[in-house]
């Protein structure tokens, strides 16, 4: 079974370009586009790991953590 990671940020590309290669290594990915979105995803899911974007809008990456 494949690990589960999330990927927050608020940049199109770079959610884009992570699960990309998260992708090619055999990782599922969620992926959210700010701190706010991700709690919900987070709650009605176990992921095995979180990357986030320290800089976003409405919630940074230190508050979702």
């Amino acid at each position: 079974m494949a690990k589960l990671i999330m990927s927050t940020d608020d940049s199109a590309s770079i959610r884009q370009m992570v699960v990309f290669i998260l992708k090619q290594n055999s990782y599922d990915v969620i992926k959210t586009v700010d701190g706010r979105d991700a709690p919900s995803k987070l709650n009605s899911q176990k992921v095995d790991m979180l990357l986030t974007d320290l800089n976003m809008p409405n919630m940074d990456g230190i508050d979702l953590i």
